[in-house]
């Protein structure tokens, strides 16, 4: 092979390697932000968008405001690849209208400002788009499009991208760390279609050519991956719920018309689950938008005030067992809380999200059934791997994230702190979370909404309990492996301790059943023997607190 020849090829494998790690990136999230994009923060998104079910296709216009926060000379969105950029124009004061060249790189919509920008200034940036989305091939967990059809006949359609990024769909910065502080929708689709999105509906118009624009307003900050349509003739459900905040608040459940029934049926849930999280955390957090349930062609997603909601109607969709009510809209609620109130700042602290929002379910259990039958709901959800830490200190991305064990060990991991702090700490502990500092108007006005990390939860959770509480942090979450508790009975003696990984501290006490009666002992390091009488049988950890294995 002559030089030139080598040099081709060299250049081709690099170029190949290059693209697929390039396009592996366009079917993610998150990760570590670009200079490009961490130069600027988001303060408005407006989204104007047609969708056009005969060919799977949409078309429209993506306003952003954005305040510059360190000098650039770049404005980088992203934006699939399977979309053509119409243009890209500059907005300023007295509609002065700039185009603006830019360019595609996989992935990434490169936009020339034409001089540096600085700190303070806002841009006002416009660009037009369309082509055929990706259509969903394992909705809500491989994200895009889905097109599907009602037993009439009549379109069903709708967007899923948490893994992926919106970026699936429509241009944005898409990192979980920023936040637009408002965003409108404004979507076209044909007559006889509603689109139920997130936020409020200002109104609708007809545009005198067989299709309907829905203006709807989010008027609270919002993950850009919480942006949803969901598309079909819905016919609507509605009705209020009086907040712990004092205030009250629209509830609406869009079901398909044959559903329409059992979408009544289920709405007396619906109010039932929420006040449910109203008395554990506080308010419902986006009372001045609405809480909104919407049927939709796959299972279920968080999406912020409009709940995707695809259980048909069955209490055990979500997880094959019938608890006594739906789990999945049950979870999916938990997460207007724990994921869309208090969100990671970035995809490492996923286990707020997820295991949070599971842990809400056993609970849920228990405040219907007791606490018997909460510690069954746990003992179902106890499979799970361990291979992976559920909040690795590096960052990560929110595919790489969903790896990990981050829903029941996530939610064992809040349970075997209940054990350890005791209910009064552990509830305060969650309220906390949700709601550091409770303000009369917090729950509606927009600054309630905040992101937050483990470790935020290990002072909020130290404060609560007046423990230290690193040694548990550090054992559970920081690291993959479980502790091993050893128990053994030699000579008449129960004998106990502990063996964690890399040795670290774990000084977690132990509940053993003695004559009948349940003790707690505090383990130290070199373990503990409990003498026990003639005939004792000892049983250890006998309502199954811990999340451990255990050697005997």
């Amino acid at each position: 092979m002559n030089r030139q020849a080598f040099l081709v090829l060299l250049l081709s494998i690099v170029f190949m390697s290059s693209g697929f790690s390039q396009l592996t990136d366009i079917m993610d999230s998150g990760g570590p932000l670009m200079p490009e994009q961490a130069a600027y923060d988001v303060k408005e998104y407006d989204l104007t968008l047609s969708v056009i079910p005969q060919d799977s296709s949409i078309g429209g216009t993506l306003r952003t405001k954005a305040l510059v926060v360190h000098p650039t000379y770049w404005f980088v969105l992203d934006i699939d690849t399977v979309f053509s950029i119409e243009s890209v124009v500059e907005l300023r004061e007295g509609d002065m209208v700039f185009p603006r060249n830019f360019h595609q790189e996989i992935g990434k919509l490169w936009i020339d400002l034409g001089s540096t920008r600085n700190p303070g200034e806002l841009l006002d940036i416009s660009v037009s788009y369309g082509g055929k989305p990706r259509v969903a091939k394992r909705p809500p967990w491989e994200g895009g499009f889905t097109w599907k059809y009602t037993k009439d006949g009549s379109p069903w359609i709708a967007t899923t991208c948490q893994g992926q990024g919106a970026d699936l769909w429509w241009p944005n910065k898409d990192h979980v760390s920023d936040k637009p502080d408002r965003m409108g929708l404004y979507i076209t689709v044909p007559e006889g279609l509603f689109v139920a999105t997130n936020g409020k509906l200002k109104g609708s118009k007809s545009n005198n050519n067989g299709t309907v624009t829905y203006d709807w307003q989010v008027t609270t900050p919002i993950s850009n991956y919480n942006i949803s349509l969901n598309i079909a003739p819905y016919k609507q459900i509605e009705g209020k719920l009086k907040s712990v905040s004092g205030n009250t608040f629209p509830v609406y459940f869009w079901v398909l018309p044959e559903n329409y029934k059992d979408g009544q049926i289920l709405f007396k849930q619906i109010l039932e689950h929420l006040t449910f999280f109203e008395d554990l955390l506080g308010p419902y957090p986006f009372q001045k938008d609405k809480y909104g349930v919407v049927q939709t062609p796959h299972l279920g997603m968080e999406h912020q005030t409009i709940i995707a909601y695809g259980a048909n109607f069955s209490n055990s969709s979500m997880n094959g067992r019938d608890w006594g009510f739906d789990a999945l809209h049950q979870h999916e609620l938990a997460h207007e809380w724990w994921g869309n109130l208090v969100t990671n700042s970035d995809w490492r602290d996923m286990w707020i999200h997820e295991g949070f929002g599971t842990y809400m379910q056993p609970l849920y259990v228990e405040h219907l059934h007791g606490i018997e039958d909460y510690h069954k709901a746990m003992n179902q959800m106890r499979y799970f791997g361990n291979h992976r830490t559920i909040a690795p200190r590096e960052v990560t991305s929110a595919c790489e994230i969903y790896k990990a064990p981050i829903y029941a060990k996530g939610a064992w991991i809040l349970h075997t702190l209940r054990y350890l702090i005791g209910d009064n700490a552990f509830f305060e502990s969650l309220r906390k979370m949700a709601y550091p500092k409770l303000k009369d108007g917090e729950a509606i006005d927009g600054s309630q909404i905040r992101f937050a990390t483990t470790d935020d939860f290990l002072a909020i959770a130290e404060k609560a309990s007046g423990m230290e509480l690193d040694w548990f942090f550090e054992v559970y979450l920081r690291q993959p492996e479980l502790p091993v508790l050893y128990s053994m009975v030699e000579k008449g003696n129960l004998k106990l301790y502990w063996k964690t990984p890399n040795d670290l501290p774990f000084p977690m006490p132990v509940e053993v059943v003695i004559e009948g009666e349940i003790k707690r002992f505090d383990i130290p390091p070199e373990g503990i023997e409990i003498p026990l009488k003639k005939g004792d049988k000892p049983e250890v950890v006998p309502h199954n607190w811990l999340l451990m294995n255990i050697s005997k």
